[in-house]
C-alpha cells in the first residue's frame, strides 16, 4: 500500500467525540427521610450504604452534592426516576442534572 493511500484513509477516518458528560445532583430539602434518601441513592444509583450516606450528609449540610456523572440521557433519566420515586411516596426529593464543565 502505498503511503499516499494509507495516509488518505487514515485522514478520512470519522472523528468520533465522546458524549458531553452529565452530573446528577441530590438537592437538599428539609423534609424528606434521611434514610428513605439513602434508599433512593442505594436503588437508583447503585451506591452502597457507605456512599449513599455520605452522599446524604453532604446535600444536607452543603445545599447540595453530585450523584455521579452519565451522558446526558442516563443522567436525566436517573434524575427522573429518583424524583419521581420520591413524589410516589409524598416527599419532595429532588435530583437535577446540569453539565459538567
Amino acid at each position: 500500500m502505498s503511503d499516499t493511500l494509507r495516509r488518505t484513509r487514515l485522514d478520512t477516518a470519522p472523528k468520533v467525540e465522546r458524549p458531553r458528560l452529565y452530573k446528577v445532583i441530590l438537592v437538599n430539602d428539609d423534609y424528606t427521610p434521611r434514610q428513605f434518601v439513602v434508599t433512593i441513592l442505594k436503588a437508583e444509583f447503585r451506591l452502597s450504604e457507605d456512599q449513599a450516606g455520605r452522599v446524604m450528609i453532604t446535600a444536607h449540610q452543603k445545599g447540595s452534592c453530585v450523584v455521579s456523572v452519565y451522558p446526558q440521557d442516563v443522567a436525566e433519566t436517573k434524575a427522573t426516576r429518583a424524583t419521581e420515586a420520591g413524589r410516589a411516596k409524598g416527599h419532595p426529593l429532588t435530583f437535577t442534572t446540569e453539565p459538567e464543565a
